[in-house]
C-alpha cells in the first residue's frame, strides 16, 4: 500500500518501535534525519542493531531495516510535500493505530526542528537534478526570531541558492539554518563543485 518493502505489515513495525526506549528511538530518528540531509551517509544498520540489542530488544537485521525504511519513507514524504509536523503525525496515525502518544510527540518535535531544512534540501535536489547549481550565497547573522533556532541571539545563516535550468533560466531558493545544519548541508552538496561565498 505504501510502496514499502517491509518484512511485516506497518502495524508489526510500529509494535517493534513501541518496544524501544524513547531515547533509543530518538537516536535512530536523528540518524535517519542526518542521512536525508547528507545522502552520502547511510544509516548504520549494524550499529543500530547493536543499540537495540543493548536495551534488550532482540530484533534481527530485517526487522531493524523495516523500522529505518518506515521512518525514512515518512520523513522523505514530509520533506517532499512540505508537510507540517501535525500533518506528518496525522499520516502516521492513518497508517497504524499502534503508535503511542510519546512516540508521536517525539516525531512531532524532531520534524518541527528539522522539517523546513529537509524540505529546502529536497527542493534543491529536485532543482539540481533538472538544472545546474550555479551559486550558493550565505550570510551569518543573529537569530531574533526563527523556526529553526531554539534560542534567540543564536548564530543563524541565511542561504540563497541559484539554479540554472536547461534553458538557462535562473531559479532562486532561500532559507535559514543553524551553523551546524549549514555544515552538514554544505558537505552534502560538495559534489556539485559550486562556488560558495558570503554576500555582503
Amino acid at each position: 500500500m505504501l510502496g514499502l518493502d517491509l518484512s511485516t505489515g506497518v502495524d508489526g513495525v510500529v509494535e517493534k518501535i513501541e518496544k524501544l526506549p524513547i531515547d533509543v528511538f530518538a537516536e535512530t530518528l536523528q540518524s535517519i534525519l542526518v542521512h536525508l540531509q547528507d545522502q552520502n551517509r547511510a544509516v548504520d544498520l549494524i550499529e543500530t542493531c547493536d543499540k537495540f540489542h543493548r536495551v534488550g530488544l532482540d530484533l534481527d537485521q530485517k526487522a531493524v531495516q523495516d523500522i529505518i525504511k518506515l521512518m525514512t519513507y515518512y520523513f522523505r514524504l514530509a520533506a517532499k510535500s512540505n508537510l507540517s509536523a501535525d500533518v506528518l503525525v496525522s499520516k502516521l496515525t492513518e497508517c497504524s493505530s499502534k503508535w503511542s502518544k510519546p512516540t508521536l510527540q517525539l516525531v512531532h518535535q524532531l520534524w518541527t526542528e528539522h522539517g523546513a531544512l529537509l524540505h529546502a534540501h529536497q527542493e534543491v535536489l529536485t532543482m539540481a537534478s533538472i538544472g545546474q547549481l550555479a551559486d550558493i550565497q550565505w550570510k551569518l547573522g543573529m537569530a531574533v526570531s526563527s523556526d529553526t533556532c531554539r534560542s534567540l541571539n543564536s548564530p543563524l545563516l541565511s542561504v540563497l541558492i541559484k539554479i540554472a535550468d536547461t534553458s538557462g533560466e535562473m531559479s532562486y531558493k532561500s532559507f535559514e539554518m543553524t551553523v551546524q545544519q549549514f555544515q552538514v548541508w554544505k558537505n552534502a552538496f560538495s559534489s556539485f563543485h559550486s562556488t560558495v561565498h558570503c554576500c555582503n
